[in-house]
């Protein structure tokens, strides 16, 4: 990213006022990478309640259970045995964990906690993750993440599925903080602020994103400014049916096609939240507007 660039971000995000935040992920609430995340938002001036499965859940789509009490340990030892269905870090009560599933983490989150939280108002925005690896193509018809995204935008909340091709699954207090981490946070936090900054609505109805990071090592792709996001596709489609960019005729690159691109290119996919595949023209077109020089090409 260009100097004045990054200057004009910084600008914006010092503008943008804070908004209330719900989020969640399938990988635990204890998390490095969820929490990491959850930090950024904070450090820009949001207000982020978090509400995620008390230990790893991924793969559990949009599996609904309510709560059992705890007989073990959270995992990595986040709460201890014999807790309830839900629990909350009594220093920080802003972190909360749910006893099932990322849906079921987002459900709670946003009809028990938040009206609890935030003084019976609502969340604006819904995150999940970042997931500590990908989410593409047939990976998001299987995802927790995923599940929690869509069912928060279901429920009238826009939501964003954040994913980071780099596994890396470590506790919430690791220190020091690895590189992916820190670069994941801060790129989905960036996002986060482009989207808030160009104002509500912050998505069409029924419009979820879907985000996914490529691999980040100490040798590439390990700055956050050496990334370029580009707009995509969840699922194949030869026909043309998508917003025109980037000179294309009407059909976005898919999402995986972005992530394997030699370079540091970041996949945005506009998703219809009931099917969770590719949104429709309108729909790409409403995030294209108000994403705009954010987003760039595939070379």
């Amino acid at each position: 990213m260009r100097a004045d660039a990054a200057l004009a971000l910084l600008a914006q995000a010092l503008a943008v006022q804070g908004i209330r935040i719900i989020q969640s992920n399938d990988d635990g609430w204890a998390e490095l990478y969820t929490r990491s995340f959850n930090d950024a938002m904070k450090a820009s001036g949001h207000s982020v309640l978090l509400s995620a499965p008390a230990e790893n859940q991924s793969g559990r789509s949009s599996l609904d259970v309510e709560p059992k009490p705890r007989t073990d340990p959270c995992e990595y030892d986040s709460c201890p045995a014999n807790s309830g269905p839900v629990g909350l870090n009594e220093t920080s009560p802003d972190l909360r964990w749910v006893n099932s599933y990322p849906v079921t983490s987002m459900r709670y989150g946003i009809q028990q906690f938040a009206p609890e939280f935030w003084n019976g108002q609502a969340p604006e925005l819904a995150v999940a993750g970042p997931n500590t690896g990908s989410n593409l193509f047939l990976q998001v018809q299987f995802s927790g993440t995923v599940g929690a995204a869509t069912f928060a935008t279901k429920n009238g909340i826009p939501g964003i599925a954040f994913s980071g091709l780099t596994e890396n699954r470590l506790a919430w207090n690791t220190e020091p903080v690895p590189t992916p981490s820190t670069v994941y946070a801060e790129l989905a936090n960036r996002l986060v602020t482009k989207i808030v900054a160009a104002g509500a609505p912050y998505l069409p109805d029924n419009t979820w994103l879907n985000v996914n990071f490529p691999e980040v090592a100490d040798d590439k792709c390990n700055d956050p400014d050496q990334f370029k996001w580009v707009l995509s596709r969840i699922n194949y489609n030869l026909l043309p049916i998508d917003v025109s960019t980037c000179g294309a005729n009407a059909r976005l690159p898919q999402e995986t096609t972005v992530v394997r691109t030699a370079g540091c290119y970041i996949s945005v996919s506009v998703g219809e939240a009931t099917h969770k595949l590719t949104a429709d023209k309108a729909q790409q077109q409403a995030v294209l507007d108000k994403l705009g020089d954010f987003l760039s090409c595939l070379p």
